[in-house]
């Protein structure tokens, strides 16, 4: 049996000096990671039962995973809560997680003692000052009880019901597919990863996990460097960045602003993005920048623990559009038409479900959705074989390539035809002087609205998609944007686009 704490440990064996995590000025080795990690996992253990829920209500930092991997050492798993989320999401996922214990810092202890007033509020500072012993005893009796089908994590994602969905991932997923990942992309204990991402978001989990399975060095970004990329390009050069494991709109930020104009991470070797389709005008900026790193397009939903599909996109192509690619080691994908066969003619599009032991272990007290997500494989009649339905629409090329071809929630029927809405955007992103885009379908009004960011006119995009797409494929409604509000996950805020729509402001 293994477990993701093994990765810490095995790490701090081989190299217990070893700087662990860089925080800007702040640095702890794999030894004080560990020693730390099991000082809250000692403090907590009369605390939880096995496998309690335990939300973590912190920013991003050095304390946060020692508070992660406390809460596993104490055999529970945990929840990191966004504080910056607003008060009535908060309440409604504390309602699903029905928590006893909320770990929080001094920054937002007086919040969390507001919002969670029943619960067990603790403190990583009294914590980590009042724990003078790491129970040894204590922590392997709790570890002699856990398996590796047991949850690490609950990540919340967005709910149809209004209700937010809390994903679990178990060790099992997570070990299956870090080891893989780190393999196929040479990850090593010379690398330095720099970690965009929030901790409630997954792609982070591929930095914490990679970070300790290898014994890289994990340098957290600040968040407020991503509203000053000249900071941010700074601060990936002193931390002599090797590994950037981002999403789509965090790199878009740097290359819209002009930043690799002002400075070049020369130190990166790797760039793997996700999240969004990368506009290819951007992703060249990159390449030109780093003639010798690796970009490779990763895909994958909260749900199959990260990733289930990679492309290394290769220098002597000129893409029109960007493969997903290749299911990742130990990963099935399946293209299912609408009466669940298996689409297997080129070029023609099928919903991407996924099958391995990638799979999340469902969404936490919410046995309907996950009944619905989660199901067995239609084309398997002779044993339990479930696979996660993404919601995605995917084709296969003639390379035999995955591409990624938009949501099935995102096709709509406009004027008799059948319309895919990142179809429009691919189309407009091609119109010189555009460095953004997203189109949405207004349904009341049976209006296709198109925003962007770029120095051009609505006239100019008009021309040249007339000259591409077909007319019912033209918006009516152009809007110009200085820049896009963002999610906290670095995508484009639909819902804030929409009500632009429904106020008449576009």
């Amino acid at each position: 049996m293994r477990l993701v704490l093994d990765y810490l440990e095995e790490s701090t064996k081989r190299n217990k000096d070893k700087i662990a995590i860089i925080e800007e000025s702040r640095k702890v080795s794999y030894e004080e990671l560990e020693k730390k990690s099991k000082l809250v996992g000692t403090y907590l253990i009369d605390h939880l039962k096995i496998n309690d829920p335990v939300i973590v209500f912190m920013d991003k930092g050095i304390e946060t995973l020692e508070v992660f991997f406390g809460v596993l050492y104490a055999g529970g798993c945990y929840s990191l809560i966004n504080p910056e989320l607003p008060d009535s999401r908060l309440k409604i996922i504390n309602e699903v997680l029905e928590s006893k214990v909320v770990i929080t810092n001094n920054e937002f202890y007086d919040k969390a003692c507001e919002l969670f007033e029943s619960l067990n509020i603790i403190k990583i500072e009294d914590v980590l000052e009042n724990t003078k012993k790491v129970d040894l005893e204590g922590l392997a009796k709790v570890r002699n009880q856990k398996v590796d089908l047991d949850p690490v994590y609950i990540n919340f994602t967005s709910g149809s019901t209004g209700v937010p969905k809390g994903v679990v991932v178990g060790n099992r997923s997570i070990i299956d597919f870090i080891d893989i990942f780190t393999e196929e992309f040479n990850f090593n204990e010379n690398d330095l990863i720099a970690n965009q991402a929030p901790f409630d978001f997954d792609v982070s989990v591929k930095d914490i996990y990679s970070a300790m399975r290898v014994g890289a060095t994990l340098v957290i970004v600040p968040k407020r460097l991503f509203s000053s990329p000249a900071e941010l390009l700074d601060y990936l050069v002193d931390n002599q960045v090797t590994t950037m494991t981002w999403a789509v709109s965090a790199l878009c930020l740097i290359t819209t602003f002009h930043g690799l104009d002002y400075k070049v991470p020369t130190t990166v070797n790797k760039i793997l993005f996700s999240g969004e389709v990368m506009p290819i005008k951007h992703l060249k900026m990159w390449m030109e920048k780093l003639p010798e790193a690796e970009f490779i397009n990763v895909y994958g939903p909260t749900e199959i623990t990260c990733n289930c599909t990679y492309y290394r996109i290769r220098r002597d192509v000129e893409y029109t559009e960007l493969p997903i690619g290749k299911a990742f080691k130990n990963e099935r994908i399946l293209l299912l038409d609408s009466e669940d066969k298996e689409v297997t003619n080129v070029d023609s599009a099928g919903e991407i479900c996924v099958a391995g032991s990638c799979l999340a272990l469902g969404y936490y007290s919410n046995d309907e959705q996950t009944k619905k997500a989660f199901v067995q494989n239609p084309l398997n009649k002779k044993y339990n074989e479930l696979i996660y339905r993404t919601g995605d629409l995917g084709k296969i090329n003639s390379d035999g390539d995955l591409v990624f071809v938009g949501r099935k929630d995102f096709q709509i029927k406009y004027q008799g035809h059948r319309i895919e809405l990142e179809e429009i955007d691919r189309q407009v992103m091609g119109v010189e002087g555009v460095r953004r885009v997203c189109t949405l379908f207004y349904e009341k009004k049976n209006r296709l609205y198109c925003f962007y960011v770029g120095d051009v006119t609505k006239e100019t995009i008009v021309e040249d998609l007339r000259k591409n797409v077909p007319e019912y494929m033209i918006p009516s409604r152009f809007k110009q944007l200085d820049n896009f509000t963002l999610t906290k996950n670095g995508k484009i805020d639909r819902k804030v686009l929409m009500a632009m729509i429904e106020e008449g402001q576009a």
